[in-house]
């Protein structure tokens, strides 16, 4: 007895489709190519995520490069003194004081000049 296989093809079919909608071209009409965009995609996704933690990162490390540089000191020196006065405190924590509570942070800086 043979496999008809027609429902299962149609519903990876439709899978495929619904996660390629919105592509252009091709991309979200013909099933070999939305098997590699889907593909291509969930890889870019992976990699944007990793990317994404590092452009926070940066973003953390301007504000609070600039917000040193307003009270008089640059922004390694800053760090370095941080450090040297063994207050362990994360870029993310300081960057959030620049925003949230400026007056904290200028009484860190003070602290660590």
């Amino acid at each position: 007895m043979r496999v008809k296989r027609g429902i299962v093809s149609k519903r990876k079919h439709n899978k495929l489709a619904s996660l390629t909608k919105g592509y252009r071209g091709t991309k979200h009409r013909l099933v070999r190519t939305q098997k590699q965009a889907a593909l291509h995609a969930g890889a870019y996704a992976f990699h944007g995520r990793k990317l994404k933690k590092r452009d926070i990162r940066a973003l953390w490390i301007v504000r609070i490069g600039e917000a040193a540089k307003k009270e008089g000191v640059s922004y390694s020196v800053f760090i370095s003194n941080l450090k040297k006065a063994k207050i362990e405190l994360d870029r993310k924590i300081l960057s959030d004081l620049v925003l949230n509570d400026p007056e904290t942070f200028k009484k860190i800086v003070a602290s660590v000049k």
